[in-house]
């Protein structure tokens, strides 16, 4: 029988100085040798599958619900002229607030989960657009005392809503 000797323990054995073997094109380099622990696993990028909804769920509950304010909006304005003398007809004309009352409150719920800078774009935005609202409408009501054709209230969301996004726009440009 032949007695081995026991191979000493690569973690106990002494570490070679980088210098004790200069660069020799005779010397062959091997790989090191394996370490007494496993290495960690390599990291798996796993992308979540998102869907549409997902994704485009502000977009799609808006759309939705512009759907839905102009469904009711366009049938409450044929069975109201349909009926032009029944006594629901207040009720009736009043229906398509529900769906736009539902527009806002996704808006608002859109506009809190921006962030810091979106939110200050957007409050300067609407501050613009609500000062210049107002400065128009009064400047119409003036104009209207002299003789210039009355206009519809209809008319004042459109010029806000077209204010917020020119302001919008001036104050996005303004912080880049």
């Amino acid at each position: 029988m032949t007695e081995q000797s026991p191979r000493p323990n690569p973690a106990e054995a002494p570490i070679d100085p980088l210098s004790t073997h200069p660069a020799s094109p005779f010397l062959r380099t091997e790989a090191p040798a394996p370490v007494a622990f496993a290495s960690p696993p390599s990291p798996v990028q796993v992308v979540p599958a998102a869907s549409t909804w997902v994704l485009y769920r502000s977009q799609i509950e808006f759309g939705l619900a512009m759907l839905a304010y102009l469904m009711v909006l366009v049938g409450s304005v044929v069975v109201v002229q349909a009926n032009p003398g029944a006594s629901w007809r207040y009720a009736v004309v009043v229906l398509p607030v529900a769906p736009a009352a539902f527009v806002i409150w996704l808006f608002v719920r859109a506009l809190s989960r921006l962030d810091e800078m979106q939110k200050r774009i957007q409050m300067q935005a609407f501050g613009f657009s609500l000062g210049s609202t107002a400065l128009i409408t009064f400047g119409y009501g003036f104009l209207e005392g002299a003789g210039l054709p009355h206009l519809n209230w209809t008319y004042v969301l459109p010029l806000m809503a077209v204010l917020w996004a020119l302001g919008a726009a001036i104050f996005t440009l303004r912080y880049r």
